[in-house]
């Protein structure tokens, strides 16, 4: 159960990314993948940065959201050079 958890706030994630970051998405397979990256750097910056959304599946999306905007604006960055 909580693996179908975990793609559904990757889905949501990945797909929130594309909408605020603007530009061609990756269909759904992209976005769950971007969201589950997301989700790992959104942990990995929140941790650095001493920063807690809180607990539950909201604080999750929020973080797995913000990791996917940064990775997101990684891959454009790379992509251009």
């Amino acid at each position: 159960m909580e693996l179908m958890w975990y793609v559904l706030i990757g889905l949501a994630a990945g797909w929130l990314a594309g909408q605020l970051v603007k530009g061609g998405g990756f269909g759904a397979i992209g976005d769950i993948i971007v969201g589950v990256f997301g989700a790992v750097l959104g942990g990995v910056l929140f941790d650095v940065l001493g920063l807690s959304a809180g607990g539950g599946r909201l604080a999750s999306l929020i973080v797995a959201t913000v990791g996917a905007v940064v990775f997101l604006l990684l891959l454009r960055l790379i992509r251009k050079t």
